[in-house]
């Protein structure tokens, strides 16, 4: 199976052309929750402040529209367990991306997925891209595993996984694209850092390998659904 690409530095652009990634565009709301959680050493001295800067990505990242149950049931409160539990975990976590999964690291990211699914997600509500764009913005050692993602990596794999959970089998996938794009990939995480909340400007806090995946699996579906949007009006 063939996983090198050779269209990822244009399709980052694109993303990052299209969705503005300057200091008050809504995708930076990743940047401040990834930089909060990775520099903040007590999260629960100011658990308020916690909960909100959660919150407001995951309403940024598009987590409260429509029926979803935050939106309908709940207030930042509900993110007082998941931020007791993320405060209990090892600072290690941070240092844990795509280019060092193996079955130690797959493990702690499965386990961390459940202990915050069941803090996070009540009773049957879907869970799968509610959690890992949690996971993404707190840790930043996933992509996030919602529908224009999986659509990509569903193609890639040509139907071989099926990324409708995050598994050894999923994030095995995802370990094996990197390996076979590995110089665009790591360039690219060098070459974008984070925008820093207080002054709007780079950090020096690089995107995860993640994260760089996380945006070459999304706007690829995105591009593809305009280009189809395109042709379509063209025939009417």
């Amino acid at each position: 199976m063939e996983l090198k690409v050779n269209d990822l530095d244009r399709v980052i652009a694109e993303f990052n052309t299209k969705f503005k990634l300057f200091s008050d565009g809504r995708y930076a709301s990743f940047d401040f929750c990834y930089n909060y959680f990775r520099r903040t050493e007590n999260l629960t001295d100011d658990i308020e402040k916690s909960c909100l800067v959660l919150g407001f990505y995951l309403a940024s990242w598009g987590m409260y529209r429509g029926s979803s149950f935050l939106l309908k049931e709940k207030n930042a409160r509900h993110f007082i367990p998941i931020i007791k539990y993320i405060s209990t975990l090892d600072k290690s976590l941070w240092k844990i991306d795509v280019d060092n999964y193996n079955s130690e690291n797959i493990k702690i990211i499965g386990d961390v997925y459940e202990a915050i699914r069941k803090k996070l997600v009540p009773n049957k509500n879907a869970h799968l891209t509610l959690v890992t764009k949690t996971l993404l913005g707190v840790f930043g050692f996933t992509p996030a595993f919602d529908n224009f993602f999986c659509d990509t990596f569903r193609n890639l794999s040509n139907e071989q996984c099926g990324f409708r959970v995050l598994n050894i089998n999923s994030l095995s996938f995802i370990k094996k694209f990197y390996e076979a794009n590995i110089d665009s990939i790591d360039k690219l995480s060098t070459q974008n850092c984070t925008i820093d909340f207080k002054n709007g400007q780079k950090t020096d806090i690089n995107y995860p390998k993640a994260k760089i995946i996380d945006m070459y699996g999304f706007m690829k579906e995105y591009l593809r659904r305009e280009a189809q949007k395109n042709i379509s009006s063209i025939k009417k």
